[in-house]
């Protein structure tokens, strides 16, 4: 009998591998694709005093991650792997991965692009059952439905965007986005996040850098919207607390509402592009990409390391979520001193 639970999980082992593997291929061979077709035809971001590059880069190699990905999720639906409500959840992508990837070749009006994630946003939430009541802390909060899924609806449709406002910098995106996936897949042991973080994988070894593709529209938003949908599900299914799904994408979504926040206070317009992320401004302050990939990366073993100590201990929760959040803006203030926000 242990014999064959034995051979069993090695060949569960060997399957997991697989797919890893198969998946990581498939990305880098179709982002190879992807990069020359972009090339030939000058689907490309140009330098730019609202950038951080200094040479034409192509751009919508996120398409790549975005086949593997969907393909991948359908073959674990007809064996059964995913969860029913989530698969239809996460194929409501697909629209806006399209819209990305027209963006991308020809640009869409942002009023356009907004109701379309709307739409998306509304649908996939409609399949995961909407959102179970975040309880934390021991108190009962946000129970009302209809306060809690307006909030949860805008708050995906945010994650989305800044998700893509947080896509300038040499494998930064990407990385963020490996990390989350290998953190929820600790916790839940679904196998889509490792098709997720492989995947991305497979788009990271031509977006390290110096960075030879731009995932683009087509990657960034379909990823943000990936990640969120997945933290709802897992949250709805008790596997991973939104509360803790926050924790781990918070130096993206921090970054973001706090440089909106400080741009909004400070009378600016905010649909004009900026460099006043705290990630721009620490490559701005004379850091490369790949210091910047490093201490995203040593940010994320940080508030691993803090999850792990709020699911251990109950009383622990408000001091983790605390010094988490504290943790952040200490590091934004420090940039401040590197270069301060109002350089620009």
């Amino acid at each position: 009998m242990k014999l064959l639970v034995g051979s069993l999980m090695i060949i569960s082992s060997l399957n997991i591998s697989l797919l890893v593997l198969l998946a990581c291929f498939s990305t880098i061979l179709l982002t190879y694709l992807v990069k020359k077709l972009a090339s030939r035809y000058r689907i490309v971001n140009e330098p730019s005093e609202r950038g951080l590059h200094s040479t034409s880069t192509p751009r919508a190699g996120g398409l790549a991650i975005i086949i593997v990905w969907y393909i991948g999720i359908t073959f674990f639906y007809i064996k059964g792997v995913i969860d029913d409500n989530l698969y239809p959840a996460l194929m409501s992508g697909a629209i806006l991965a399209v819209v990305g990837l027209v963006d991308d070749i020809v640009e869409v009006k942002p009023i356009t692009r907004l109701i379309i994630q709307f739409i998306v946003v509304i649908l996939a939430f409609y399949f995961l059952g909407g959102l179970r009541k975040p309880i934390t802390f021991g108190i009962d909060i946000l129970t009302v439905p209809f306060i809690v899924y307006p909030i949860a609806i805008v708050g995906m449709v945010w994650f989305i965007n800044l998700f893509n406002f947080m896509d300038g910098a040499d494998g930064f995106a990407s990385i963020e986005a490996i990390l989350v996936g290998l953190v929820l897949y600790i916790f839940t042991g679904s196998l889509e996040l490792l098709l997720l973080a492989s995947s991305v994988l497979g788009f990271l070894y031509w977006n390290w850098p110096k960075a030879k593709i731009f995932m683009g529209d087509v990657g960034s938003t379909q990823i943000g919207f990936i990640l969120v949908v997945l933290g709802i599900h897992y949250h709805n299914t008790l596997d991973f607390s939104i509360f803790n799904w926050m924790m781990i994408t918070a130096p993206f979504w921090f970054d973001a509402s706090l440089t909106l926040f400080r741009r909004w206070r400070n009378r600016e317009q905010l649909s004009r592009p900026h460099r006043k992320h705290a990630y721009q401004r620490f490559v701005l302050a004379g850091s490369s990409h790949e210091k910047l990939d490093i201490a995203l990366i040593v940010v994320n073993v940080i508030i691993f390391l803090l999850i792990l100590v709020y699911r251990e201990w109950d009383f622990m929760k408000i001091p983790v979520y605390f010094i988490t959040l504290v943790f952040l803006y200490s590091l934004v203030r420090r940039i401040d001193k590197l270069f301060p926000f109002n350089s620009e």
